[in-house]
């Protein structure tokens, strides 16, 4: 389903040969045709031969994937989501350019500051004058769009993002959760994300 504007939000740049720790992935760049932000998909296999490939939606976290910050679990989460999808022989991982949850990495470094003063992650970007969470999955739909993926197996603990997506017209066959081992670091934030965002950190379930 094509969402009701009928405009596409990206546009096929480039793509190469990535090989990766994980094994040889299709490397695909997108950019965003209304704010330029280049976006990227890693495919393994012929995701139109699969009937239900394995997909993961992940937003950029510079300081969790790069520096290997404890604060939160998306460093964790790439790695896994991509041995899942090494693991089945074929699937997509669409890695989106917002960081922060949508707000920057300038405005996530002074939400950090915040929490380390007691604030929770979401009353932190609140004080910041920001919702919870700004960030916008239309983009991954026309990206999933454009590689031709059908239903998918999402990999996701977000109820937001599966509604998100569904919405904009991408069939979720299921839901599977992907749960990080909590740390001292991260506890508070993976509470927070469970207790007052509804990520699901349990099984996963039938969509």
């Amino acid at each position: 389903m094509i969402p009701e504007t009928g405009k596409v939000s990206v546009v096929h740049s480039s793509q190469c040969r990535m090989p990766t720790r994980h094994g040889c992935f299709e490397m695909h760049v997108f950019t965003e045709c209304e704010s330029g932000r280049e976006h990227v998909a890693l495919v393994l296999g012929d995701l139109a031969a699969e009937a239900t490939p394995l997909c993961r939606v992940h937003s950029e976290c510079l300081t969790g994937e790069v520096l290997g910050s404890l604060r939160c679990d998306c460093g964790s989460q790439l790695d896994e989501a991509l041995s899942r999808i090494a693991a089945a022989g074929a699937g997509v991982l669409v890695y989106l350019r917002q960081e922060g949850r949508g707000i920057g990495l300038t405005e996530k470094i002074r939400a950090y500051a915040l929490q380390d003063e007691g604030l929770d992650t979401v009353e932190a970007n609140q004080k910041l004058g920001f919702e919870a969470d700004l960030r916008s999955y239309r983009p991954a739909a026309d990206i999933l769009r454009w590689l031709g993926a059908g239903p998918v197996r999402l990999m996701t603990n977000n109820p937001a993002k599966l509604s998100a997506l569904k919405a904009d017209g991408i069939a979720i066959h299921r839901r599977e959760a992907i749960i990080a081992d909590p740390n001292a670091h991260n506890q508070s934030y993976l509470d927070t994300k469970r207790d007052r965002m509804g990520h699901l950190f349990e099984p996963s379930k039938e969509s």
